[in-house]
């Protein structure tokens, strides 16, 4: 990992002693707490709604299931009651979903002295997170999105749009698009005619969703059209890690769909730098994650959302070398000066069995980048860690991983 580090020989033997505080219960928290693990040994504090999936018997993390965690009053109070029961120490409290990401911005300044919370002020998280208003800010740098028409529901039923089908459907805000669950709900949704699209937008808003629509021209082209890039902001507000992914394969469930499956890191030097000025010039601060997609009609990759956060398939960044735990601890505990990375390191991330990756992943070149990194040791799988190994784990492990071939099956 190229950090370079400017703390005398003497800090090393006083530094500062932290705990890390997380807040989700999925692929992304585990991949994190592993993260600090793996670097400092350390077995984050970690709390979610519910037991579930990779944190079910998992020897790395404290794990504490309250089903009010996401909610204002539980969730302070719990960070109150944690920096207080740790008072000594510095306490890094870091979200690792949408909703505990805004809930940590919005009652920074209620925490205690002894929190660090490496986020954005709220005002700027709202503005990011709406996906109308971040195209805005795309537009002043020149970084390219899809077609888009903004959808509100006072505009009645629509009978044209400013684009041909087939169309792309999501809510602008997604954390409260969530709030309000319905039967047909997805995460994203497509439709190649306007009766289906009108069907879709009256299911959205008759379920208590009031906010805008976003409406968009589908990029053709399969899940290795995808890219994704994970950036870390230092507290100055200046970009100092970026990590692109080539998505090789996505999830294709309801609730799941575009949800990382298989990535290998690259390059693109262009591209990153048009994200590096988009987020150095507002003085972002802490991880951002980017969803992009190549559009072959007229050879420009297009971004999709930005999540101001590490994504939950942030593990491809840490497996590449780069350690997300190490920048956070030694940009925002220990307060050095971290020189700007760009990962080049090739590395395969995957989440599904290996069978599942090379049946639905065509392309021959793909497969073959696959096949060599996979025999060089390149290859991770963030739930597969060597201290975390329990019989327990593996069983469940073993479960879930032989879920996916149904899945695939089904929906692909």
């Amino acid at each position: 990992m190229q950090l370079i580090y400017k703390r005398k020989k003497e800090m090393v033997e006083e530094r500062l002693k932290f705990i890390p505080l997380l807040f989700a219960g999925d692929i992304n928290v585990y991949s994190v707490a592993r993260a600090f693990h793996e670097k400092y040994g350390i077995c984050p504090y970690v709390y979610g709604k519910y037991q579930s999936g990779p944190c079910i018997d998992t020897a790395i993390m404290h794990y504490n299931a309250n089903p009010k965690i996401d909610e204002q009053d539980t969730f302070l109070s719990v960070v109150k009651r944690f920096a207080t029961e740790h008072s000594q120490e510095t306490v890094l409290v870091l979200g690792c979903g949408d909703s505990y990401v805004q809930l940590i911005s919005q009652n920074k300044d209620k925490m205690p002295e002894n929190v660090v919370a490496p986020y954005i002020n709220i005002e700027m998280m709202n503005d990011l997170i709406h996906k109308e208003k971040f195209y805005t800010m795309c537009e002043r740098i020149g970084i390219d999105y899809p077609d888009t028409f903004v959808y509100r529901r006072d505009m009645g039923k629509v009978t044209e749009l400013p684009f041909d089908g087939p169309f792309i459907i999501k809510p602008a805000n997604g954390i409260e698009y969530w709030r309000f669950p319905f039967p047909t709900q997805k995460k994203v949704y497509k439709e190649d005619t306007l009766p289906a699209l009108n069907r879709v937008l009256g299911d959205i808003y008759e379920a208590g969703y009031s906010d805008s629509v976003i409406i968009q021209n589908f990029i053709p082209g399969d899940d290795t059209f995808m890219r994704v890039l994970t950036c870390y902001s230092d507290q100055t507000g200046k970009v100092k890690l970026m990590c692109l992914g080539h998505v090789l394969l996505e999830e294709h469930t309801p609730h799941g769909i575009g949800n990382h499956a298989v990535i290998i890191t690259e390059r693109n030097e262009a591209l990153e730098e048009q994200f590096r000025k988009l987020l150095d010039d507002m003085g972002y601060v802490g991880f951002s994650n980017f969803d992009i997609k190549y559009d072959q009609r007229d050879g420009k990759y297009k971004v999709f959302e930005i999540n101001t956060r590490q994504g939950r398939s942030n593990y491809y960044v840490t497996g590449a070398g780069a350690n997300i735990a190490q920048y956070l601890v030694e940009d925002r505990i220990y307060n050095q000066p971290i020189n700007f990375h760009s990962v080049t390191t090739e590395s395969l991330w995957m989440v599904v069995p290996k069978g599942v990756a090379f049946r639905y992943i065509k392309l021959v070149e793909y497969r073959k980048k696959m096949k060599e990194l996979i025999s060089t040791g390149k290859m991770v799988n963030p739930l597969y860690y060597k201290p975390d190994n329990g019989i327990m784990r593996r069983l469940r492990l073993f479960k879930s991983q032989m879920g996916h071939y149904l899945k695939y099956r089904k929906y692909m």
